[in-house]
Order: structure tokens, then C-alpha cells, then sequence
């Protein structure tokens, strides 16, 4: 398939049924982990605690023990088969979705103990998750920082791609200081301190901040935000995920 590089060749690349198939099953993968991450806290969260009567719990993943369990299990295994059919532009970008893939999939099939520290459990199921979970915040951070910019990092917001890079930019390090701040709660916290921080639950809070950076790199990437009205971006990614269905990229 030849490249397109002009307005004019992006219109017939459009009116291509294959070529437009392939732009809109990329911006539907993205859009549609973006939305899993935006709504997965607001339903364990606040509809769990308002509607179902749920207390907020530690961290999310200790709502696999709720009537949520389903919900949160379904959510994980879909942006799991998202990542892993998400095809990237390069062999790196393949295996850090297959990565996220397989933490998505561990975190969902490989629950913590109840009431447990995430550090402290009794069975190798319980390791698994704990592992599965970094693993899946590294790897969102790695999309962010790494695979979706384009090289308008800076102060100058002017551009439409200067401001998308600049939203992956923000997740991405979003995401890593709210691992960051967990490790700290985790590994280094007295005990006593970290009975106090449960009580507030936390871990909950800043794992929601991470989940919803991640989402916001995701809608963005998917034009769903920060869409330029002329085309200009959306042009921009259709030429690559063109080229990434022809084998070029």
C-alpha cells in the first residue's frame, strides 16, 4: 500500500474500506481502554459505596472479594485482550503490550488474600498479583512516556500535538510517582503508620490517580480528547497506523 502524505491522498486512503477499517479499529482499541480505565473507579469506588453499600476498600484489587469481584475481574481480562490485540509500531511497543496483556490477566485471575498487605501474603497467588500489578502500572507508564509521544516535549502548548504530548508526558509521570508514593507506603512505612494510611485508604486513592493518567493518555491517543477540528492530528496518527497495517512501520 503507498503511503499517504497529503490531504488529498489521507481523503482516498479514507474512502479505502481496508485502509479506514484498520484507523478505526486502532482509535476504537484506544478509546475503549481509555473509557474501561476512566469508568473502572467510579464503579468500585463511589457507585460500590453509595449504591451497593460497599466501604471503600484498601486498594482496588481488594474488591475482588465484594459483589464487585465480576466487574473488576471482567474489566482487567477486556483491557488485557485490548493490550494484547493492540498492535504497536515497533517489536518493543509488541511485547510491552503483551506485558501489560499478561499483569492485566494475573491481576484479574490471581487475587490478594483478603485484608491482606500486598506484601505480605501466605501463597504464591497472592505474589503473583502483587508482581502483576507493577507490572501493569510500569508498562502504562512505559505507552505514555515512551510509545505515544512524538516529539513535541516543552513549555510551548501551542500546537495541538505539542498539548498531546504534553498530556502523555503528565500521565506518564503521574503514573510513576503514584508508584512511587505506594512503594514508599509499602516498603518503607512503619507498620503503625501504615495502619493510619489504611485507614484512609490510600492506596485506593493513588491507584485511582494512576488508573484515570492512564486513561486520559488512552482517550487522548484515541482522538476522543484533544482532537484537532482540522484533521491535523487525526491525519498525523491515520498515516502511522497505515503504515503500521502495511508492515512499514
Amino acid at each position: 500500500m503507498a503511503l499517504p502524505q497529503t490531504t488529498r491522498e489521507l481523503a482516498l486512503v479514507r474512502s479505502n474500506p481496508h485502509a479506514h477499517s484498520v484507523v478505526m479499529s486502532y482509535l476504537g482499541i484506544r478509546r475503549s481502554l481509555g473509557l474501561l480505565a476512566l469508568m473502572l473507579p467510579l464503579i468500585l469506588g463511589p457507585f460500590g459505596y453509595f449504591v451497593l453499600g460497599i466501604e471503600i476498600q484498601d486498594n482496588m484489587s481488594s474488591y475482588y472479594h465484594t459483589p464487585l469481584r465480576d466487574i473488576f475481574v471482567g474489566v482487567m481480562c477486556a483491557m488485557g485482550i485490548f493490550l494484547f490485540c493492540y498492535h504497536g509500531y515497533d517489536t518493543f511497543e509488541n511485547w510491552t503490550g503483551n506485558f501489560a496483556c499478561a499483569s492485566a490477566i494475573g491481576v484479574a485471575f490471581f487475587p490478594l488474600e483478603a485484608n491482606s498487605d500486598p506484601l505480605h501474603q501466605s501463597t504464591l497467588v497472592g505474589y503473583v498479583h502483587t508482581v502483576s500489578g507493577g507490572v501493569f502500572f510500569l508498562t502504562l507508564a512505559i505507552y505514555s512516556l515512551y510509545h505515544f509521544p512524538r516529539g513535541h516535549f516543552g513549555l510551548r502548548l501551542v500546537t495541538r500535538n505539542e498539548q498531546r504530548d504534553a498530556t502523555y508526558f503528565a500521565s506518564g509521570v503521574t503514573i510513576l510517582g503514584c508508584m512511587f508514593v505506594m512503594g514508599i507506603q509499602l516498603f518503607l512505612v512503619p507498620e503503625s503508620a501504615k495502619t493510619f494510611l489504611n485507614r484512609w485508604n490510600t492506596l485506593f486513592w493513588l491507584e485511582w490517580i494512576a488508573v484515570w493518567a492512564f486513561a486520559g493518555a488512552w482517550l487522548v491517543k484515541g482522538d476522543a480528547l484533544l482532537a484537532d477540528s482540522r484533521g491535523g492530528d487525526v491525519e498525523s496518527e491515520e498515516k502511522i497506523d497505515v503504515e503500521r497495517s502495511s508492515g512499514v512501520a
